[in-house]
């Protein structure tokens, strides 16, 4: 480390059963501790019994199954392991102010612990990558093309700006290729159709993100009380609902999707 230590500082990272907070759980936990005093780190890895499925969503990143996990130790068993060794550490990782810390406090507080960080120095690399490495516009530009923004949020000025970025990124990332989260490399940039789809987030089935592909392609719900059930089955279950969709402050491709959903589940 550059900076001097004046506290241990813990680095970890959470694999969980999904990304719900307060309903997930953990199933594996990775730790490496830098000591203040300079003694050599020290790392804990384990993997966890959730006492819960693990989605098969999580399931898909992580690569961790129920099978995998079913012999392992519950939190509460090493709840009191993880404590002394994190100490009164500070804490750092990846988009872990956001999900990691509060997650683990979570886990902590169903086993009985309640685990302080009100005192603790919170370090997360994701947010320094990107208020270090905006990406504005302009950030985009300078990058890509070597340009500086002129008239930024002038339409004409920022189409401009896009074009040269676009052709940038061609030349940039000219033969390159990118691994996909099920280990497939794809080549995004052989020619159009291959940039298109790289763009393309098939997760979801609108713009607004209202609306998404379950594990298994069903279309469920990405928001409100039902997020993360059917549609079809919601709309059976409670009509309703549909009706509450169709005049509330929806975009019109929802709408015309929940109504497409409706219209074949009433088909079977």
């Amino acid at each position: 480390m550059t900076l001097p230590l004046t506290n241990d500082l813990v680095f970890f990272d959470l694999e969980a059963t999904g990304l719900n907070l307060t309903r997930d759980r953990i199933v594996q936990i990775a730790l490496i501790k830098l000591s203040a005093d300079g003694s050599p780190q020290q790392e804990l890895e384990m993997k966890i019994n959730p006492t819960i499925p693990i989605s098969a969503e999580a399931s898909a990143i992580h690569g961790l199954s129920d099978a995998d996990v079913r012999d392992a130790p519950t939190f509460q068993e090493v709840a009191a392991k993880i404590q002394d060794f994190i100490g009164t550490a500070d804490l750092a990782g990846y988009n872990s102010n956001r999900y990691d810390v509060p997650l683990l406090q979570e886990e902590f507080y169903r086993a009985g612990i309640f685990f302080d960080t009100g005192g603790r120095r919170l370090i997360d690399a994701q947010q320094i990558f990107y208020q270090m490495e905006p990406r504005t516009l302009s950030a985009a530009l300078k990058f890509y093309a070597g340009k500086e923004m002129e008239n930024a949020h002038d339409a004409l000025a920022d189409v401009r700006a896009t074009v040269d970025v676009f052709t940038g990124q061609l030349r940039h990332y000219a033969g390159a290729t990118y691994e996909r989260e099920d280990g497939t490399i794809i080549e995004p940039f052989a020619d159009l159709d291959a940039v298109a789809d790289f763009c393309k987030d098939d997760r979801f089935l609108d713009a607004t993100r209202r609306l998404k592909r379950g594990p298994d392609g069903v279309p469920v719900f990405n928001f409100g009380k039902h997020a993360g059930k059917p549609v079809a089955e919601v709309f059976a279950k409670e009509p309703s609902y549909l009706r509450w969709i169709l005049e509330k402050d929806f975009t019109t491709e929802v709408k015309t999707l929940v109504q497409v959903i409706e219209e074949e589940r009433k088909k079977k």
